[in-house]
């Protein structure tokens, strides 16, 4: 028997100085202190022996099995701290990894941000998750109001809702900031829309508004121009056409030619050449005195910019559901 534990002390201490992980050492204890380990077997058999050979036997079968697990201790302490016994060869290559890249809603969003903060805009990040009164009420859009039916809106159980579009941000700049206001809101949108190529139930837009003294519709015109220019890097083609809004008044629909298809027709803009990029106006003076703005000093232009259509446009995109399938070639693109 003696024989016997002096072979499984040489056999544990011989393992023990070849471990080089945690999982190898976990092999180790489980070999020779797990439920059908070897010193457990050992013990196991006490019971055939006599009285005296117990004491002894056992006293040497605890002394081994308290080494074992002590030695397991240290060693454990030291993988896991990366210590010597890992021996890790500092001096190996590195391995090779892909290189990411930005999405293309992100270029063009940083994009435009660079271009509103040289005309001055603040950037303003508002939460995704409003209030019926921020989304609705206070865009001049009452509960009795048929143009809540314009947009299928995800409701949730708490009575909030997953923002219809960024204009529900512009309160939020207006309770913190007096005029004159100039900023821009980035940021993803929801509705429950029936999918196409140029529809998405998740996608991002950027709000804009601008208050002051004495702003126009020439004003409104003239920054947009400037801004899809700058991110175009060429003239385009756009059409102003009237457009319905409750929070602005009048309001506009701000047309692009389809890049797709360069006014053709195509499914990206259903056969017509043109896609729809902007809806803008003049801010609704309700929506002015939720704000705490005086309508009769103050006039403004907001507008809400489709970051996800602009991206299609700009870099050729034909479907807007390529955005969220998470399809790795499209990204690669953009490296």
């Amino acid at each position: 028997m003696e024989n016997l534990i002096n072979s499984i002390r040489e056999e544990a201490l011989t393992y023990l100085q070849h471990v080089k992980t945690i999982e190898e050492l976990e092999v180790v204890r489980i070999k020779f202190l797990g439920r059908n380990g070897e010193l457990t077997n050992l013990l196991k058999t006490l019971g055939c022996c006599s009285i005296e050979e117990r004491k002894i036997i056992g006293a040497e079968c605890n002394k081994l099995k308290s080494y074992i697990t002590e030695r397991i201790a240290e060693l454990k302490s030291e993988l896991s701290k990366g210590g010597v016994s890992n021996k890790f060869d500092i001096t190996l290559p590195g391995m090779e990894f892909e290189e990411g890249a930005y999405h293309p809603i992100t270029i063009v969003q940083r994009e435009l941000e660079e271009i509103f903060k040289a005309m001055g805009f603040m950037i303003e990040d508002t939460p995704e998750v409003e209030t019926d009164y921020y989304n609705f009420e206070a865009l001049n859009i009452p509960p009795y109001h048929p143009a809540r039916d314009m947009q299928d809106t995800y409701w949730l159980e708490n009575g909030m809702v997953l923002r219809t579009q960024t204009s529900a941000g512009q309160q939020h700049i207006m309770e913190k900031s007096s005029p004159p206001i100039k900023a821009i809101i980035p940021g993803r949108c929801f509705r429950n829309e029936e999918l196409d190529a140029s529809h998405d139930n998740t996608f991002f837009q950027l709000e804009g508004i601008v208050i002051d003294e004495g702003i126009s519709v020439a004003n409104l015109i003239y920054t947009m121009e400037v801004m899809l220019s700058a991110i175009f890097e060429k003239n385009v083609t756009v059409r102003l056409r009237p457009g319905y809004f409750p929070f602005v008044e009048p309001g506009f629909e701000l047309d692009i030619r389809c890049e797709i298809c360069e006014g053709k027709g195509c499914s990206t803009c259903k056969q017509s050449g043109w896609v729809e990029l902007l809806p803008c106006g003049m801010i609704h003076p309700n929506v002015l005195k939720y704000g705490n703005i005086d309508s009769e000093k103050y006039t403004g232009f907001a507008f809400g910019l489709g970051l996800s259509r602009l991206a299609m446009m700009k870099y050729k995109i034909p479907d807007i559901r390529a955005f969220n399938s998470g399809n790795l070639k499209i990204l690669k693109q953009f490296q």
